[in-house]
């Protein structure tokens, strides 16, 4: 893997989230409409003109790389990268006027997660992450942090966030969310990619998501993982394709993964 390529792709990511960021803030201030998608999830003009910016700055900068887009499609590359964008993940808060909403851009190498970028563009906070390099936060225009996942030991002592609690519902695991929260400190439902943000700058202990796409997991494993923590599907794979996720400080993810388990789409493999 040369880094050089991992590197220039990870600072255009950088760029090209803020940019997309940029242009959805336009649409926040207005408010903009929604149309609803087959599988019910809304949709708005922001959503489709945030990815297509994303999809022409990739496919100018790097023409060989295959890019995969929650709102357009794939288009297949031939270099071995391959960038999975989500222009607006949480849509419902974006429409409904909560700030906690974010562009994630994932990169893969021959399918492997090697870089990860979560742009919250009303809270003006963003971090990113590359294989081996660590994670790194900002706020504002200030000077990068580097990102470190909480020490939290136990659930007991520690914070659970997740997205929907009816996502548990329309899966048959509403035990598995009764349980978390049971067996946490607090839990709160501030969730999508606001919540791993939490968990990868070390305020929430885990972040569970009972329904996820590729476009919504693939920035999400680089982040978590290089801030020092665990990301994996509820069967405790590190999947960016299960249609789960965990992610957690580490500490704790033998106990989520307890809870979540029986309930995983496929069988655990080890």
């Amino acid at each position: 893997m040369s880094q050089r390529e991992i590197d220039d792709r990870l600072q255009a990511a950088r760029r090209f989230a803020r940019d997309a960021g940029n242009l959805v803030m336009r649409y926040f201030a207005e408010g903009v409409p929604a149309d609803r998608k087959a599988d019910d999830s809304p949709v708005t003009r922001a959503d489709r003109e945030a990815e297509w910016l994303l999809r022409e700055a990739i496919q100018k900068a790097f023409p060989g790389d295959g890019v995969l887009g929650e709102e357009h499609g794939e288009i297949e590359g031939t270099s071995p990268y391959r960038w999975i964008l989500d222009p607006i993940d949480g849509t419902k808060s974006f429409i409904s006027g909560v700030p906690l909403f974010g562009t994630l851009i994932g990169v893969q190498r021959d399918g492997e997660s090697v870089l990860g970028v979560i742009e919250l563009p009303a809270l003006d906070k963003r971090i990113h992450a590359a294989t081996g390099q660590g994670a790194w936060w900002q706020e504002g225009t200030g000077e990068l942090r580097r990102a470190h996942v909480s020490t939290t030991p136990t659930l007991a002592d520690g914070f659970y966030v997740t997205s929907e609690v009816r996502s548990f519902q329309k899966r048959s695991a509403s035990i598995v969310h009764q349980q978390l929260e049971e067996a946490s400190w607090y839990a709160r439902t501030w969730g999508d990619c606001y919540g791993y943000f939490l968990v990868a700058t070390g305020r929430a202990t885990v972040m569970v998501d009972p329904a996820l796409h590729v476009w919504d997991a693939a920035a999400l494993l680089p982040v978590i993982t290089e801030a020092g923590g665990a990301y994996t599907d509820w069967a405790g794979e590190p999947s960016t394709t299960s249609g789960d996720g965990v992610g957690s400080n580490g500490l704790v993810h033998a106990e989520v993964l307890a809870i979540t388990r029986p309930f995983a789409r496929r069988p655990h493999l080890h």
